[in-house]
């Protein structure tokens, strides 16, 4: 009869070691399940109650600054890890970005002189297939129906005009590569604008508002149109 076991016997060091997190939540298990206790939906009653229940929170703060300890142990290597892979690409990106902004700088002139060439060239296409349509258009008017040479000269002038205004179209449609419309701004009055932003956008004036007196009620407590009080709340 084979006596051996299926399983080999379980020894020290088979199983990972717990994490530093999961080291600190085994210490406060025992606050961990008083709080549940607590935290049944019941409120406060006596002061009694109130003192178990302030040093169950005290209690937690200590848990709660533990886990970010064990946190930070437990993620730091991984995020030094991640930082310095993303150093070592940022070095490569970082001169690509280099070298297209090289490349870009040494077509651009070139560039934006072409396409104000091709621009003007456009504008003159259609400025002169304008031109032709009219003429053409003011011809057909004035042609004496019954004199068969002056209609096959209207008809010309027409076609010629057609064949302009597909001219002009053509040459909109050749443009330069790798150009861009951008759009750019400059603030020349500062009271100005912020007049018509209250007057059209005031909610963006009153979220900006908000978000200054947020961030500086403190040390500006006596700023006009700013209330600062103090109040008691648990924590």
């Amino acid at each position: 009869m084979n006596t051996q076991t299926e399983n080999p016997r379980a020894v020290t060091g088979d199983n990972a070691p717990p994490t530093p997190i999961e080291t600190v939540v085994a210490h406060h298990d025992n606050l961990i399940c008083e709080t549940a206790n607590w935290a049944d939906g019941q409120k406060v009653e006596t002061e009694a109650q109130m003192l178990e229940v302030d040093k169950l929170i005290k209690g937690m703060k200590t848990y709660r600054a533990e886990l970010t300890k064990a946190g930070k142990e437990q993620t730091d290597p991984l995020h030094k890890a991640w930082k310095a892979e993303v150093a070592a690409v940022k070095v490569y990106t970082d001169d690509a970005d280099m070298m297209q902004s090289a490349l870009v700088a040494c077509v651009s002139p070139f560039k934006t002189k072409l396409a104000d060439e091709k621009a003007e060239a456009t504008r003159k296409a259609q400025a002169e297939a304008w031109e032709a349509t009219r003429k053409a258009q003011e011809a057909a008017r004035a042609v004496n129906t019954a004199d068969i040479e002056q209609q096959r000269a209207a008809a010309a002038a027409m076609a010629e005009a057609e064949a302009a205004q597909r001219k002009a179209n053509a040459a909109s449609k050749d443009k330069v590569l790798g150009m861009r419309t951008v759009t750019r701004y400059e603030v020349t009055d500062h009271r100005a604008l912020l007049h018509w932003i209250a007057k059209y956008h005031k909610d963006d004036i009153t979220a900006f508002v908000d978000a200054w007196a947020q961030k500086n009620h403190k040390p500006d407590p006596g700023a006009d149109g700013l209330n600062v009080w103090q109040e008691k709340e648990a924590f």
